[in-house]
């Protein structure tokens, strides 16, 4: 049974409707239930007669005994970078749920009143759905595909993003758009820094394509194009690695972000009614425990006249694993508080970088091993 609470709007955009602001946020575990990990130095503490946990200095010895025997730092290849120090530690993030429709400049006009709506909440970070600009269909990505680099004229879509980041001074996960790239579409997530600059841009690297007899046949790679590289950027609100939607399948991808001192990985997406139910939450869970990190996701509103029928429940999953806040299937706006101070608290409770056995296995990152 979950439990959580409704997050109500005091106010909400004409444009975005009431309805867009509801959200379940569920609290924290309690402290308590982490406290095994968390040991007094010089002293024994006993939980009965028969079990005892050593001092945390017996514990360090052990750790690094290990340490020197299993050889972590040649479990990544090149060795996994330090977690920097992100510009802020402590922030609050908007995950944009909206509905879609065949409009694309109604898509466009909503989906900024929604950012707008985010920011006032606070957000510093807003991120949107995968594909929020088109129908999601194999015959829509190419009449909505937009010429990215070719500047604002050609790309309706991202100079709103632009210009939404610089005036409300916020960074934004722009979800992702059809991109139009010589004779080339990809499913594509533009990243934009709080002087609307365009930091990153992400290609969808692993495609939707699924035959699951009786239930969904969708195959991305009819109409789209693999994107070839991982991607991971700084911006404002620290250290960001970037999926989209299928991406988050893949757990080499996520543990190459980790190893590149990514803080939070953001995954645009729009899981269908037969994967969302039994996945989507179960793959944000296991990035976000496995690497211990945050993740975020947005997905579409569900609507169920469309030709793809979305799941919805767009979440934040803290690096403990925990679901801080999520929702359901019509539209909201998620406000949620990332506080990197967990991530560094979860490492040092299960040090899980430190006990890795390179002596058995590597993850390699072949374009950071390329470039050295």
């Amino acid at each position: 049974m979950r439990l959580g609470f409704l997050f109500l709007s005091s106010s909400s955009s004409s444009v975005v409707g009431s309805s867009i602001s509801r959200s379940i946020v569920r609290p924290a575990p309690s402290l308590l239930l982490h406290r095994p990990f968390h040991f007094i130095p010089n002293r024994t503490t006993t939980y009965s007669n028969r079990f005892q946990f050593s001092p945390r200095t017996t514990l360090t010895a052990s750790a690094s005994s290990m340490a020197s025997t299993f050889k972590p730092e040649q479990a990544r290849v090149p060795p996994a970078l330090q977690l920097p120090s992100p510009p802020i530690t402590k922030f609050k993030i908007g995950l944009c749920q909206l509905s879609v429709t065949a409009d694309k400049e109604r898509n466009i006009v909503h989906a900024r009143a929604a950012i707008e709506e985010a920011a006032e909440k606070g957000a510093k970070l807003v991120v949107l759905p995968e594909i929020w600009n088109s129908p999601y269909s194999n015959d829509s990505f190419p009449i909505y595909a937009e010429d990215i680099d070719a500047g604002p004229d050609a790309s309706p879509s991202t100079a709103m993003l632009s210009e939404a980041a610089r005036l409300l001074k916020i960074t934004i996960v722009g979800g992702s758009i059809p991109e139009r790239s010589g004779d080339k579409l990809y499913n594509t997530c533009c990243v934009f820094d709080a002087d609307g600059k365009l930091k990153a841009k992400h290609r969808k690297i692993h495609l939707f394509d699924i035959d699951i007899p009786g239930k969904i046949t969708f195959k991305e790679s009819q109409t789209l194009t693999a994107g070839e590289t991982p991607t991971v950027v700084d911006t404002e609100v620290g250290r960001i690695g970037i999926g989209i939607c299928y991406d988050i399948r893949f757990q080499e991808l996520a543990m190459l972000y980790a190893a590149r001192g990514a803080h939070l990985i953001c995954y645009p997406g729009a899981f269908n009614m037969t994967t969302g139910p039994l996945h989507w939450e179960l793959l944000q869970r296991a990035r976000a425990v496995d690497n211990q990190l945050y993740v975020a996701t947005c997905a579409p509103a569900r609507d169920v006249g469309g030709g793809y029928v979305a799941w919805g429940h767009s979440t934040l999953i803290g690096p403990f694993g925990e679901v801080l806040a999520t929702t359901e299937h019509d539209e909201a706006i998620i406000i949620s508080e990332i506080d990197y101070s967990q991530i560094d608290l979860r490492r040092t409770n299960l040090p899980l970088e430190k006990q890795r056995r390179g002596d058995l296995y590597q993850l390699v990152d072949v374009q950071r091993s390329s470039s050295q």
